[in-house]
C-alpha cells in the first residue's frame, strides 16, 4: 500500500499553535470524548464476531442498507470506490425520504433474498425509522422478530433500535457510544455491510492503522498533518471554501462524505462566539476541469483545492490510433492509454493552479484498495479533528441541525 501526500505551498510554522492542536487531539483520546481514533486497533472483537455470523447470511443475493448521513456515506464511499471489483452480492443504499429514489432502488432487488441493515446510531432517525417500517409492509409484517433472519441492526447500545433487536431476537451490532456518526464507517457501521458484501475489512482497518501508527506512535506524519490544520485555520490565507478534487468517477461518493465529515463537524461558533468553519467542495475530474475549474481559477482567490490521485487504475484500455478528418489536433493522445491521459490531465490541472496562486496539495493512491481507502477515510478523519481543535471549537456535535429536527416534529 502506498499514499503519498505533497503540498505545492509553503506552509507556515507556529510551533507553539502547533502544539496546542496536537495535544488537544490527543487528550480527546486520553478523556475518550471521541473514540473513533482507535477504531484501527481495537476492532478485532467485532471482526471474529462478524466472521462468525457471516455463512448465517450466505443465501442473500443483496444487503441493503437502511441508514442515512453518517451511517451509510461512508459505506457508500468505500462501496462505490470499489465497485470495479466483483464481490459476492449486490450493495445498495436505502437513505433517502424522496419516494421516486426510494422506489427506483426497491425495484433492483428481490425481497425474499435481501439483508436488510437498518444503521442509526440513536436508534431513532426519521428517516431510517420511516423506510424500515416502510420494508416491514413489503414483507406483510408489522413485528421484526417475524422476519429477524432477514435483518441486522445496527445502533448504540440502550437505543431505541437496541432494544428493539434484542426483543426481536435480530441480530445487533453496537457503536461506542464516543463514536460519532460521521466519524463511524470503521466501526460496526461500515464493517459489518461490508464485510458481509464481501469486502476485505482487515485490510480497510491496516490502511487506517498505518496513519494511526505513523502519527501517534512513530511520530513520523503528525507535524505535517497538524501544520496543514493550522494553515487551513490561518485567516491570513483568505481561505473559506476547501475543493477536494477527486481524479476518478470512483471517488464521487468519497467526496459526499467528506462534505458530510467537514461541513457537520467544522460549521460551528468557537470557544468565543464567533463563527468559523471551511466550506467543503467536493468535484471529480476530469469532468469538472470543463464547469468548477473556471471558478478556481478565476474566481476568488478563497478556496484550497486538494487532488486525489489514483496512479494505477489497472486497466489499459489504448485510445486508438485513427485519425479523424477535421479532428487532427487531438491526435496528441492517440496509442496513449485512459489511464495515462486521466493522470496528466490532473497534473495539468495541479500544475494551472499552482501557477494561479491557488493554494494546492494532492494525496497520491498507489491504487484503489481497501488499504489505501483505510487510509483515505483515516487521514481525512483525524485533519477533521484536528482543524476542529485549531478553530477551538466542539467538532462532534451538531447543534443547528438538530434545530431542524426539532421543527419537523411540530409540523405533524
Amino acid at each position: 500500500m502506498l499514499v503519498n501526500v505533497k503540498n505545492h505551498y509553503t506552509y507556515y510554522e507556529n510551533e507553539q499553535e502547533e502544539v496546542r492542536i496536537l495535544n488537544a487531539v490527543r487528550n480527546e483520546i486520553k478523556e475518550g470524548s471521541s473514540g473513533y481514533y482507535e477504531l484501527p486497533i481495537n476492532q478485532y472483537d467485532l471482526l471474529e464476531n462478524i466472521d462468525s455470523c457471516k455463512s448465517d447470511y450466505a443465501h442473500f443475493e443483496t444487503v441493503a442498507i437502511i441508514g442515512i448521513g453518517g451511517s451509510s456515506l461512508g459505506t457508500k464511499a468505500i462501496h462505490d470506490a470499489l465497485k470495479f471489483r466483483r464481490i459476492s452480492k449486490e450493495l445498495i443504499f436505502l437513505e433517502s425520504s424522496d419516494p421516486l429514489k426510494l422506489s427506483i432502488e426497491l425495484k433492483k432487488i428481490r425481497l425474499d433474498r435481501t439483508l436488510f441493515i437498518v444503521i442509526s446510531k440513536s436508534g431513532t432517525t426519521i428517516e431510517t425509522t420511516s423506510i424500515f417500517k416502510y420494508i416491514l409492509s413489503l414483507l406483510h409484517v408489522d413485528n421484526p422478530a417475524l422476519v429477524a433472519n432477514q435483518l441486522i441492526f445496527i445502533s448504540d447500545e440502550g437505543s431505541p433500535l437496541h432494544k428493539l433487536g434484542v426483543k426481536s431476537n435480530v441480530k445487533t451490532f453496537t457503536i461506542n457510544k464516543n463514536v460519532g456518526g460521521r466519524f463511524s464507517v470503521l466501526s460496526a457501521v461500515g464493517l459489518v455491510p461490508l464485510a458481509i458484501a464481501g469486502y476485505d475489512v482487515d485490510h480497510l482497518l491496516v490502511g487506517a492503522r498505518r496513519l494511526y501508527e505513523d502519527f501517534f506512535i512513530d511520530g513520523y506524519d503528525h507535524h505535517k498533518l497538524v501544520r496543514k490544520a493550522y494553515n487551513y485555520s490561518m485567516k491570513r490565507f483568505n481561505i473559506t471554501n476547501n475543493v477536494l478534487f477527486g481524479y476518478s468517477s470512483l471517488l464521487e461518493s468519497f467526496g459526499n462524505w467528506y462534505v458530510q465529515l467537514w461541513g457537520e463537524s467544522l460549521g460551528k461558533f468557537d470557544n468565543k462566539g464567533n463563527f468559523q468553519g471551511l466550506t467543503p467542495i467536493g468535484i471529480v475530474g476530469p469532468i469538472d476541469q470543463h464547469s468548477f475549474l473556471q471558478l478556481i481559477m478565476e474566481g476568488p482567490k478563497d478556496k484550497s483545492v486538494t487532488f486525489i490521485k489514483v496512479k494505477n487504475f489497472f486497466k489499459h484500455v489504448k485510445i486508438p490510433e485513427i485519425s479523424l478528418e477535421n479532428l487532427e489536433s487531438t491526435n496528441f493522445v492517440n496509442g496513449s492509454s485512459f489511464e495515462e491521459l486521466i493522470n496528466k490531465q490532473c497534473d495539468a490541472t495541479l500544475e494551472s493552479l499552482v501557477g494561479a496562486d491557488v493554494l494546492v496539495d494532492i494525496i497520491e493512491l498507489d491504487e484503489l484498495n481497501e488499504a489505501t481507502l483505510g487510509y483515505l477515510i483515516y487521514y481525512y478523519e483525524l485533519l477533521t479533528s484536528l482543524v476542529g481543535a485549531s478553530f477551538n471549537i466542539n467538532t462532534y456535535d451538531q447543534p443547528g441541525v438538530e434545530i431542524g429536527k426539532k421543527l419537523l416534529a411540530k409540523k405533524f
